[in-house]
Protein backbone atom coordinates (compact mmCIF):
# COMPACT_ATOMS: atom_id res chain seq x y z
CA UNK A 1 0.00 0.00 0.00
CA UNK A 2 1.57 3.35 -1.12
CA UNK A 3 1.83 5.74 1.74
CA UNK A 4 0.11 8.15 -0.40
CA UNK A 5 -3.20 6.26 -0.23
CA UNK A 6 -6.30 7.88 0.35
CA UNK A 7 -6.95 8.32 4.16
CA UNK A 8 -10.11 6.32 5.06
CA UNK A 9 -13.24 7.90 7.53
CA UNK A 10 -11.33 7.26 11.08
CA UNK A 11 -15.29 7.71 12.40
CA UNK A 12 -16.75 4.29 11.67
CA UNK A 13 -13.65 2.55 12.59
CA UNK A 14 -13.16 4.23 15.98
CA UNK A 15 -17.35 3.00 16.70
CA UNK A 16 -15.97 -0.42 15.86
CA UNK A 17 -13.20 -0.32 18.02
CA UNK A 18 -15.52 1.12 20.45
CA UNK A 19 -17.44 -2.12 20.23
CA UNK A 20 -14.41 -4.56 21.11
CA UNK A 21 -13.71 -5.14 17.15
CA UNK A 22 -9.82 -4.65 16.74
CA UNK A 23 -8.36 -3.36 12.94
CA UNK A 24 -7.34 -6.07 10.48
CA UNK A 25 -4.40 -5.85 8.72
CA UNK A 26 -5.14 -4.05 5.95
CA UNK A 27 -7.29 -1.28 7.50
CA UNK A 28 -4.48 -0.85 10.30
CA UNK A 29 -2.10 0.03 7.74
CA UNK A 30 -4.32 2.46 5.93
CA UNK A 31 -5.28 4.23 9.31
CA UNK A 32 -2.11 4.52 10.14
CA UNK A 33 -0.65 5.56 6.88
CA UNK A 34 -3.53 8.59 7.62
CA UNK A 35 -1.88 9.42 10.70
CA UNK A 36 1.52 9.43 9.70
CA UNK A 37 0.56 11.77 6.55
CA UNK A 38 -1.29 14.19 9.26
CA UNK A 39 -4.95 13.45 8.38
CA UNK A 40 -6.38 13.22 11.62
CA UNK A 41 -6.57 16.01 14.53
CA UNK A 42 -4.96 15.42 17.71
CA UNK A 43 -8.82 14.38 19.05
CA UNK A 44 -9.13 11.53 16.84
CA UNK A 45 -5.26 10.85 17.61
CA UNK A 46 -5.96 10.15 21.45
CA UNK A 47 -9.07 8.31 20.76
CA UNK A 48 -7.60 6.08 18.12
CA UNK A 49 -4.37 5.31 20.44
CA UNK A 50 -6.59 5.03 23.84
CA UNK A 51 -9.30 2.53 22.07
CA UNK A 52 -6.28 0.16 20.45
CA UNK A 53 -4.89 0.16 24.07
CA UNK A 54 -7.97 -1.22 26.20
CA UNK A 55 -7.87 -4.32 23.95
CA UNK A 56 -5.70 -7.40 23.80
CA UNK A 57 -2.38 -6.51 21.38
CA UNK A 58 -3.32 -7.95 18.12
CA UNK A 59 -0.68 -9.04 15.49
CA UNK A 60 -2.90 -8.18 12.39
CA UNK A 61 -3.26 -4.49 14.16
CA UNK A 62 0.65 -4.06 14.78
CA UNK A 63 1.35 -5.74 11.38
CA UNK A 64 -0.95 -3.31 9.60
CA UNK A 65 0.40 -0.42 11.32
CA UNK A 66 4.12 -1.43 11.44
CA UNK A 67 3.80 -1.87 7.78
CA UNK A 68 2.72 2.11 7.35
CA UNK A 69 5.57 3.06 9.92
CA UNK A 70 8.33 1.51 7.30
CA UNK A 71 6.74 3.41 4.56
CA UNK A 72 7.54 6.85 6.36
CA UNK A 73 10.87 5.59 8.11
CA UNK A 74 14.07 7.39 6.95
CA UNK A 75 16.71 4.80 6.05
CA UNK A 76 19.89 4.52 7.14
CA UNK A 77 22.00 3.81 3.78
CA UNK A 78 23.65 0.91 4.40
CA UNK A 79 24.06 -2.47 1.98
CA UNK A 80 25.02 -5.62 4.08
CA UNK A 81 27.69 -7.41 2.41
CA UNK A 82 27.81 -11.15 2.17
CA UNK A 83 27.75 -12.96 5.34
CA UNK A 84 27.03 -10.58 7.41
CA UNK A 85 24.27 -10.40 9.57
CA UNK A 86 22.00 -7.32 10.57
CA UNK A 87 20.97 -7.26 13.76
CA UNK A 88 19.08 -4.60 15.88
CA UNK A 89 18.09 -5.01 20.21
CA UNK A 90 15.98 -1.99 20.93
CA UNK A 91 12.74 -2.98 22.93
CA UNK A 92 9.67 -1.18 24.10
CA UNK A 93 10.31 0.63 26.94
CA UNK A 94 7.53 1.56 29.73
CA UNK A 95 8.68 -1.68 31.99
CA UNK A 96 10.47 -1.25 35.67
CA UNK A 97 14.14 0.84 34.88
CA UNK A 98 17.44 -0.82 35.42
CA UNK A 99 20.58 0.61 33.25
CA UNK A 100 20.64 0.84 29.62
CA UNK A 101 20.85 -2.97 28.82
CA UNK A 102 19.72 -3.57 25.24
CA UNK A 103 22.17 -0.61 24.46
CA UNK A 104 25.46 -2.64 26.07
CA UNK A 105 24.44 -5.57 24.80
CA UNK A 106 24.63 -3.85 20.80
CA UNK A 107 27.83 -3.13 21.74
CA UNK A 108 29.12 -6.22 22.96
CA UNK A 109 27.24 -8.22 19.86
CA UNK A 110 28.98 -5.80 17.15
CA UNK A 111 32.28 -6.86 18.90
CA UNK A 112 32.06 -10.55 18.91
CA UNK A 113 34.07 -12.02 15.77
CA UNK A 114 31.44 -15.45 14.70
CA UNK A 115 33.04 -18.35 14.99
CA UNK A 116 34.04 -19.40 11.24
CA UNK A 117 31.29 -22.70 11.16
CA UNK A 118 28.52 -20.11 12.07
CA UNK A 119 28.28 -18.89 8.20
CA UNK A 120 28.41 -15.51 9.79
CA UNK A 121 31.59 -13.59 9.20
CA UNK A 122 30.16 -10.43 10.79
CA UNK A 123 27.31 -8.70 13.09
CA UNK A 124 26.21 -5.39 12.63
CA UNK A 125 24.28 -3.83 14.88
CA UNK A 126 21.99 -1.11 14.10
CA UNK A 127 20.73 0.46 17.50
CA UNK A 128 17.45 1.65 17.27
CA UNK A 129 16.38 4.28 20.02
CA UNK A 130 15.15 7.15 21.74
CA UNK A 131 14.98 9.50 24.73
CA UNK A 132 13.32 8.23 27.48
CA UNK A 133 10.79 10.25 29.88
CA UNK A 134 13.31 8.97 33.25
CA UNK A 135 16.32 11.01 31.19
CA UNK A 136 17.93 7.65 31.20
CA UNK A 137 17.26 6.62 27.53
CA UNK A 138 19.66 5.11 25.46
CA UNK A 139 20.58 8.47 23.28
CA UNK A 140 20.74 10.18 26.38
CA UNK A 141 23.15 7.22 27.86
CA UNK A 142 25.46 7.17 24.47
CA UNK A 143 25.75 10.85 24.54
CA UNK A 144 27.14 11.03 28.09
CA UNK A 145 29.44 8.34 26.32
CA UNK A 146 30.57 10.57 23.77
CA UNK A 147 28.43 9.32 21.15
CA UNK A 148 27.02 11.76 18.58
CA UNK A 149 23.61 10.87 18.39
CA UNK A 150 22.81 12.95 15.76
CA UNK A 151 24.90 11.66 13.22
CA UNK A 152 22.81 11.66 9.79
CA UNK A 153 21.78 8.81 8.18
CA UNK A 154 24.98 8.44 5.90
CA UNK A 155 27.09 8.95 8.78
CA UNK A 156 25.64 6.10 10.43
CA UNK A 157 26.09 3.77 7.33
CA UNK A 158 29.78 5.08 8.05
CA UNK A 159 29.55 3.76 11.75
CA UNK A 160 28.64 0.42 10.37
CA UNK A 161 31.09 0.12 7.77
CA UNK A 162 34.12 1.29 10.11
CA UNK A 163 32.57 0.31 13.82
CA UNK A 164 30.05 -2.47 12.88
CA UNK A 165 27.63 -0.29 15.08
CA UNK A 166 25.42 2.92 14.36
CA UNK A 167 22.86 4.23 16.81
CA UNK A 168 19.50 5.30 14.78
CA UNK A 169 18.19 8.09 16.98
CA UNK A 170 13.95 7.92 16.31
CA UNK A 171 13.43 11.32 16.56
CA UNK A 172 15.45 11.67 13.07
CA UNK A 173 14.60 8.58 10.98
CA UNK A 174 10.18 9.11 12.11
CA UNK A 175 9.98 12.66 10.78
CA UNK A 176 6.29 11.55 10.11
CA UNK A 177 5.60 11.30 14.34
CA UNK A 178 5.40 14.47 15.24
CA UNK A 179 1.39 14.36 14.57
CA UNK A 180 1.36 11.63 17.28
CA UNK A 181 3.69 13.59 19.79
CA UNK A 182 1.13 15.60 21.35
CA UNK A 183 -1.51 12.81 22.26
CA UNK A 184 1.80 10.16 23.14
CA UNK A 185 2.44 13.21 25.53
CA UNK A 186 -1.04 14.35 27.03
CA UNK A 187 -2.10 9.98 27.25
CA UNK A 188 0.86 9.79 29.63
CA UNK A 189 0.61 5.95 29.14
CA UNK A 190 1.77 3.34 26.82
CA UNK A 191 0.76 3.00 23.25
CA UNK A 192 0.91 0.71 20.12
CA UNK A 193 3.56 3.43 18.77
CA UNK A 194 6.09 1.90 21.91
CA UNK A 195 5.58 -1.02 20.29
CA UNK A 196 5.66 0.20 16.70
CA UNK A 197 9.22 1.51 17.47
CA UNK A 198 11.31 -1.67 17.66
CA UNK A 199 9.24 -2.80 14.44
CA UNK A 200 10.40 -0.54 12.12
CA UNK A 201 14.35 -0.50 12.09
CA UNK A 202 15.70 2.17 10.10
CA UNK A 203 18.16 0.08 8.51
CA UNK A 204 15.76 -2.34 8.18
CA UNK A 205 17.39 -5.31 10.67
CA UNK A 206 15.84 -8.69 9.69
CA UNK A 207 17.83 -10.05 13.24
CA UNK A 208 15.66 -8.94 16.30
CA UNK A 209 15.83 -8.93 20.19
CA UNK A 210 12.90 -7.33 21.30
CA UNK A 211 11.94 -6.58 25.10
CA UNK A 212 8.55 -6.05 25.68
CA UNK A 213 7.04 -4.25 28.90
CA UNK A 214 3.62 -6.72 29.06
CA UNK A 215 3.88 -10.29 28.83
CA UNK A 216 0.87 -10.04 26.78
CA UNK A 217 2.83 -8.33 24.07
CA UNK A 218 5.28 -11.14 23.71
CA UNK A 219 3.20 -13.58 21.32
CA UNK A 220 1.55 -10.93 19.07
CA UNK A 221 4.92 -8.99 18.85
CA UNK A 222 6.78 -12.51 17.60
CA UNK A 223 3.89 -13.30 15.07
CA UNK A 224 3.80 -9.46 13.79
CA UNK A 225 7.75 -10.13 13.14
CA UNK A 226 7.15 -13.28 11.73
CA UNK A 227 4.10 -11.50 9.73
CA UNK A 228 6.94 -8.91 8.09
CA UNK A 229 9.84 -11.24 7.31
CA UNK A 230 12.00 -11.38 10.03
CA UNK A 231 15.23 -13.70 9.64
CA UNK A 232 15.54 -14.85 13.21
CA UNK A 233 13.89 -12.69 16.32
CA UNK A 234 13.55 -13.01 20.05
CA UNK A 235 10.42 -11.36 22.05
CA UNK A 236 11.49 -11.71 26.05
CA UNK A 237 9.75 -10.45 29.23
CA UNK A 238 10.58 -11.13 32.76
CA UNK A 239 8.45 -13.07 34.78
CA UNK A 240 8.78 -9.70 37.02
CA UNK A 241 8.27 -7.26 34.90
CA UNK A 242 11.29 -6.45 33.49
CA UNK A 243 11.29 -6.04 29.31
CA UNK A 244 14.63 -7.72 29.27
CA UNK A 245 16.44 -11.10 29.28
CA UNK A 246 16.94 -10.79 32.96
CA UNK A 247 19.39 -12.15 36.13
CA UNK A 248 16.23 -11.45 38.56
CA UNK A 249 13.93 -13.79 37.17
CA UNK A 250 12.81 -16.79 34.82
CA UNK A 251 12.29 -14.88 31.58
CA UNK A 252 9.86 -15.85 29.03
CA UNK A 253 11.46 -16.11 25.00
CA UNK A 254 9.21 -16.40 22.24
CA UNK A 255 12.09 -17.63 19.44
CA UNK A 256 10.46 -16.49 16.11
CA UNK A 257 12.59 -18.64 12.69
CA UNK A 258 11.34 -19.36 8.92
CA UNK A 259 8.09 -17.77 10.33
CA UNK A 260 7.16 -19.87 12.97
CA UNK A 261 7.15 -19.46 16.14
CA UNK A 262 8.43 -21.61 19.37
CA UNK A 263 8.26 -20.73 23.03
CA UNK A 264 10.61 -21.26 25.72
CA UNK A 265 11.30 -20.26 29.40
CA UNK A 266 15.25 -19.34 30.28
CA UNK A 267 16.53 -19.18 33.57
CA UNK A 268 20.18 -17.15 34.05
CA UNK A 269 21.04 -19.90 36.62
CA UNK A 270 21.20 -22.26 34.43
CA UNK A 271 23.69 -20.78 32.71
CA UNK A 272 26.22 -19.82 35.74
CA UNK A 273 24.77 -16.36 36.46
CA UNK A 274 23.54 -15.31 39.60
CA UNK A 275 19.82 -14.55 40.61
CA UNK A 276 19.87 -10.72 41.95
CA UNK A 277 16.99 -8.06 42.69
CA UNK A 278 16.39 -5.65 40.63
CA UNK A 279 17.75 -3.25 43.46
CA UNK A 280 21.38 -4.39 42.38
CA UNK A 281 20.55 -3.53 38.84
CA UNK A 282 19.85 0.40 39.53
CA UNK A 283 21.60 3.09 38.09
CA UNK A 284 20.50 6.23 39.50
CA UNK A 285 21.20 8.62 36.85
CA UNK A 286 22.90 8.76 33.15
CA UNK A 287 26.25 9.35 34.24
CA UNK A 288 25.84 6.75 36.69
CA UNK A 289 24.70 4.42 33.64
CA UNK A 290 27.77 5.59 31.52
CA UNK A 291 29.59 4.95 34.26
CA UNK A 292 28.39 0.98 34.53
CA UNK A 293 28.82 0.33 30.93
CA UNK A 294 33.07 1.46 30.92
CA UNK A 295 33.06 -0.47 33.86
CA UNK A 296 31.50 -3.83 32.08
CA UNK A 297 33.45 -3.14 29.40
CA UNK A 298 36.63 -2.59 31.52
CA UNK A 299 36.34 -6.34 32.13
CA UNK A 300 35.49 -5.87 35.54
CA UNK A 301 32.84 -8.73 37.12
CA UNK A 302 29.30 -7.45 38.61
CA UNK A 303 25.70 -7.88 38.05
CA UNK A 304 25.68 -5.45 35.92
CA UNK A 305 27.49 -7.24 33.37
CA UNK A 306 25.93 -10.41 33.70
CA UNK A 307 22.67 -8.59 32.97
CA UNK A 308 24.22 -7.74 29.52
CA UNK A 309 26.22 -10.76 28.52
CA UNK A 310 23.17 -12.72 28.80
CA UNK A 311 21.26 -10.28 26.30
CA UNK A 312 24.42 -10.06 23.97
CA UNK A 313 24.46 -14.15 24.06
CA UNK A 314 20.87 -14.52 22.96
CA UNK A 315 21.32 -11.71 20.63
CA UNK A 316 24.50 -13.13 19.19
CA UNK A 317 21.91 -16.67 18.30
CA UNK A 318 19.64 -14.50 16.86
CA UNK A 319 22.12 -12.93 14.64
CA UNK A 320 23.40 -16.84 13.38
CA UNK A 321 26.73 -16.67 15.12
CA UNK A 322 25.68 -19.66 17.37
CA UNK A 323 23.14 -21.92 18.20
CA UNK A 324 22.92 -21.63 21.99
CA UNK A 325 22.67 -19.01 24.49
CA UNK A 326 25.11 -20.14 26.36
CA UNK A 327 27.74 -20.12 23.48
CA UNK A 328 26.38 -16.95 23.20
CA UNK A 329 27.31 -15.76 26.64
CA UNK A 330 30.73 -17.29 26.54
CA UNK A 331 31.50 -15.09 23.10
CA UNK A 332 30.48 -12.03 24.52
CA UNK A 333 32.48 -12.57 27.20
CA UNK A 334 35.26 -13.43 25.41
CA UNK A 335 34.73 -9.59 23.34
CA UNK A 336 34.58 -7.72 27.28
CA UNK A 337 37.79 -9.44 28.29
CA UNK A 338 40.06 -9.17 25.50
CA UNK A 339 39.25 -5.25 25.27
CA UNK A 340 37.41 -5.42 21.55
CA UNK A 341 34.44 -4.27 23.08
CA UNK A 342 35.90 -1.10 24.85
CA UNK A 343 37.62 -0.73 21.12
CA UNK A 344 34.15 -1.02 19.38
CA UNK A 345 32.78 2.09 21.39
CA UNK A 346 35.55 4.10 21.24
CA UNK A 347 35.69 3.42 17.30
CA UNK A 348 32.21 4.15 17.50
CA UNK A 349 32.28 7.85 19.60
CA UNK A 350 34.96 8.18 16.43
CA UNK A 351 33.46 7.42 13.72
CA UNK A 352 30.29 8.86 14.79
CA UNK A 353 31.78 12.49 15.28
CA UNK A 354 33.40 12.20 11.47
CA UNK A 355 36.76 12.66 13.62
Amino acid sequence: MSNEAASPDLTPILRDLIAGNPMNEETAESVFLGLLSGHFDEAQISGLLSLIQTMPPNASTLTGAARAMRAHVQRVPYTLKPGEALLDTCGTGGAPKSFNVSTAAAIVAASVTPPGESGISRIVVAKHGNRSRTGRGSAEVLQTLGVHVDATPQQQAICLEEAGVCFCFAIHHHPAMKHAIGPRRSLGFPTIFNALGPLTNPAGADRQLIGVYDDALVEPMAQTLANLGATRAMVVHSTDGLDELSTTAPTRVMHVRDGSLHEVIIDAESYGLERVTLDQLQASSVEHSAEIIRDIFAGNPSPYRDMVTLSAGAALVVAGACDEIAEGLSLAQIAIDSGKTNATLDRLIEVSRGD
